[in-house]
């Protein structure tokens, strides 16, 4: 019994520690180094062009006449706001909640700033991939089909690798990305008013099944609607804990900047620990250059590849800038982050200490938001 057990914790210790390796060390340089990389080759396209994103995302409500790829653009297609929707779905899930929540805690306030900057130096990465997966799509049967599998292969004619990747990836999501957003739904659902994990995951699969069998087009349709509903809700509650504590504002920004270039480790976290926790979530979390949202950003109808990549630079802005900003600046602005608490119970301590009513509105919406930011992941992944 003793020789399985020991085998056990020697594998788990091993992948466990090749793993923070991979995620914490190798993955972030090579996704940050690109990052700089594209910013200066495209020559800061994710700043000189916001004014023609925001232009193209007003107009992305409606199919363009997409001649490239077949004689019936809008057959089967989807818009490019579903695209960027399907997207922003995907990149916007418990991360946004309870990452930020962990990046503060064991990064002190300064990791809001070291998150600021990966995703505007990141949405470089996001345009570059989102305009190759335009660049390189193909006309499937009901839809146009595309991502790095299909600039790998067709672009640098490296099968294996193309291969290897949709292999991976399929893993990943399915397997790993698609469990941390189902359990957490149900790990809150459970605590929050006690329903069966066992049911939760019952409803979770038949609620995804419905949708996903309807493909591509039923999925945009559903994000389309439920992701502005969404993330306009938690802005919204954001915006009224923060014109609560409008005086303390520039309190807190100064609070972000002091503490992200050391001058105040009291605050927790050292200029190290806010750097690495920073951009670990600003990478994790808006997916720039993981190559994951580029197969979303296929399956538009666009007259133009880079129109595509400029509307999905501004998911990684979407996400990043206003999601996880309003989760920070509703936890600095509670200050409950020096307590000891970290992940989704320290966001849920923190609207409980600004809204009131003990912890019966914080778990209940925190619970709610939940459910809509993890179960769009899981239909988007």
């Amino acid at each position: 019994m003793i020789y399985p057990l020991l085998l056990r914790v020697t594998l788990e210790g091993a992948i466990s520690a090749v793993s923070g390796v991979l995620t914490d060390y190798v993955m972030v340089t090579v996704l940050l180094v690109i990052a700089i990389y594209f910013t200066f080759a495209t020559r800061g396209v994710q700043f000189r062009m916001i004014g023609e994103m925001c232009r193209l995302l007003i107009r992305s409500g409606k199919r363009d006449n997409d001649t490239r790829k077949t004689d019936e653009p809008h057959h089967g297609t989807i818009s490019s706001f579903q695209a960027f929707a399907l997207s922003i779905a995907s990149r916007v899930g418990t991360g946004n909640m309870a990452g930020v929540a962990t990046a503060i805690a064991f990064g002190g306030p300064g990791a809001v700033f070291w998150m600021w900057v990966i995703a505007l130096v990141g949405a470089s990465s996001a345009f570059v991939e989102s305009t190759l997966a335009q660049l390189f799509k193909v006309k499937g049967d009901k839809s146009f089909m595309g991502g790095p599998a299909y600039y790998i292969q067709k672009g640098l004619h490296c099968r294996w690798w193309a291969v290897t990747f949709a292999i991976l990836i399929t893993l990943t999501f399915g397997f790993a990305f698609n469990s941390v957003q189902s359990n957490t739904i149900s790990s809150a659902f459970h605590s929050c008013f006690g329903f069966s994990v066992e049911w939760m995951a019952v409803i979770l699969t038949a609620m995804t099944l419905v949708i996903i069998w309807g493909g591509v087009q039923r999925v945009s349709r559903f994000s389309e609607i439920v992701v502005p509903v969404m993330a306009v809700a938690y802005l919204v509650l954001a915006g009224v804990i923060i014109s609560m504590n409008i005086q303390r504002i520039p309190e807190i920004f100064a609070m972000i900047f002091s503490n992200a270039f050391g001058f105040d480790s009291a605050l927790g976290g050292t200029v190290g620990s806010a750097m690495v926790m920073g951009v670990k979530r600003g990478l994790f979390s808006n997916e720039a250059g993981e190559g994951s949202t580029p197969n979303a950003a296929a399956t538009a109808s666009v007259t133009h590849p880079v129109k595509q990549g400029l509307i999905q630079t501004l998911g990684v802005y979407t996400d990043t800038l206003l999601v996880c900003t309003a989760t920070a600046f509703i936890i600095l602005c509670s200050g409950v982050f020096v307590d000891g608490h970290d992940g989704i119970v320290l966001t849920q301590r923190a609207i409980d200490a600004e809204l009131g009513g003990g912890h019966q509105y914080g778990s209940i919406f925190v619970c709610v938001a939940i459910f809509f930011f993890a179960f769009t992941s899981i239909i988007a992944n």
